[in-house]
């Protein structure tokens, strides 16, 4: 088994279930005591937000560059960034180290694809929602992007950082998340990208009338496959 590098705590909520999902798939596959070979480098997540809202994003991508080189250093074979937003740095944090990057967007189209859906909604924070990084990488896999509103993204953003990185699961806020997909659905959307980890911990598929795709189990499957591949 090929060791897992995680590079967490944006937030730690979100890395926990990074944690708990890697274990479970690895003993779901191997069955018995089996757990998953990990090593993780969990952040001060208060100054990666500090330099996101400064734009500061060359800075933090120096932050989880050491982070990954750390990581490479402690015995990683492959390397995760828990959070899909810090994915706007992933090709400098990749260029730090030799071992390989896993990309969040590359798992998650890979899982869209395979369902038969070509157009999606994407909610997310709003540098996810509002920026290129993400959706680009989308929609090189031949996927179609769609994004809410300015008043719903501000919602979803507002949600995940004054909520959900607080561990702070609300009903009125899941009804709210509801009817923004909703309006994503009645423009075209056949499937929903929960493109921020802490999503999951308010959004399941019972909660949309189109396939989630929750991006932290996807990232976690690919991650797992990728250690236990021969």
């Amino acid at each position: 088994m090929r060791t897992i590098g995680l590079i967490g705590g944006m937030s730690w909520e979100s890395s926990a279930e990074y944690y708990r999902l890697l274990n479970e798939l690895v003993r779901e596959r191997l069955g018995g005591l089996h757990s998953a070979r990990c090593v993780l480098h969990s952040v001060d997540f208060a100054g990666i937000e500090e330099l996101q809202r400064a734009g500061e994003w060359e800075r933090a991508g120096e932050v989880l560059a050491a982070a990954a080189k750390g990581l490479e250093a402690a015995g990683a074979d492959l390397v995760l960034i828990c959070t899909n937003t810090m994915h706007k740095v992933a090709d400098q944090v990749a260029a730090a180290v030799s071992v390989p990057l896993l990309h969040l967007g590359d798992a998650t189209a890979r899982a869209v694809r395979a369902r038969g859906v070509r157009r999606v909604g994407l909610l997310g924070t709003a540098f996810t929602m509002e920026q290129d990084f993400y959706r680009d990488r989308l929609r090189a896999h031949g996927l179609d992007v769609l994004t809410p509103g300015a008043e719903d993204r501000a919602l979803v953003h507002r949600v995940i950082y004054e909520e959900l990185c607080l561990g702070v699961v609300r009903e009125e806020s899941r009804d709210a998340y509801r009817d923004v997909i909703a309006r994503l659905v009645a423009r075209g959307a056949e499937g929903v990208v929960l493109g921020c980890t802490e999503i999951e911990l308010l959004i399941r598929q019972e909660h949309s009338p189109v396939p989630v795709f929750p991006t932290t189990r996807l990232h976690a499957e690919a991650a797992v496959s990728a250690a236990l591949a021969p």
